[in-house]
């Protein structure tokens, strides 16, 4: 039995990874992770969502240890998404280490129900410049994992080098572009569906 474990933000991306996903294996679980960020809204969309597509499971995971140790705008209510860049070259939104701790765990999970691959929606050509979402990164994340735990895993990117048309191609090819344009939550300032049109937002 080919098993899944997708890296659930309730997003626009995420989702449709998660689409993707219910297709290609047998058995599909959602993990998604409150660390304080800026919208408990997403945790309560991702619920909603995971539920409306009939994943076999989804955990809910409180990592608030990333929140005290990442300042950011999404850790944050006081620090407003900015679009300019810092003086390290990445927004203020970036959360360092977020996709390391989310993959590690992702990978734990996976580990303890027997899947085969990790999904998540990273992707190099709209990234907003965060380091964790190239593709150099997720290789070595994926190595370190093996390396680690001693057992083949692949950490799965469908949407790396795709752009956001392609990825609402990709979304309606499996009869889901209205529940991703309608029913997820990518936007940094909280607004459902279409977001607010003003901050970046990946998910």
């Amino acid at each position: 039995m080919k098993k899944a474990v997708v890296v659930f933000s309730g997003g626009q991306d995420s989702t449709t990874c998660l689409v993707q996903a219910l297709e290609q294996y047998d058995e599909v679980h959602a993990i998604t992770f409150d660390y304080g960020q800026r919208h408990k809204l997403e945790i309560e969309v991702a619920e909603a969502v995971a539920k409306k597509l009939g994943v076999k499971a989804h955990k809910v995971m409180d990592v608030g240890l990333l929140n005290e140790l990442a300042i950011s705008s999404l850790t944050r209510d006081d620090i407003p998404v900015s679009h300019e860049l810092q003086e390290n070259g990445l927004p203020n939104s970036f959360v360092p280490g977020r996709n390391i701790l989310f993959l590690t765990l992702a990978g734990i999970y996976a580990y303890q129900i027997g899947a085969q691959a990790v999904i998540t929606g990273v992707c190099e050509t709209d990234f907003s410049g965060y380091p964790d979402c190239r593709n150099d990164f997720i290789k070595a994340m994926n190595s370190a994992l093996v390396q680690g735990m001693d057992r083949e895993l692949d950490i799965v990117t469908p949407l790396m080098w795709l752009d956001k048309a392609e990825t609402w191609a990709l979304a309606d090819k499996y009869d889901a572009l209205e529940l991703v344009r309608n029913e997820t939550l990518t936007c940094y300032n909280g607004v459902i569906g279409d977001g607010c049109g003003d901050c970046h937002h990946v998910s």
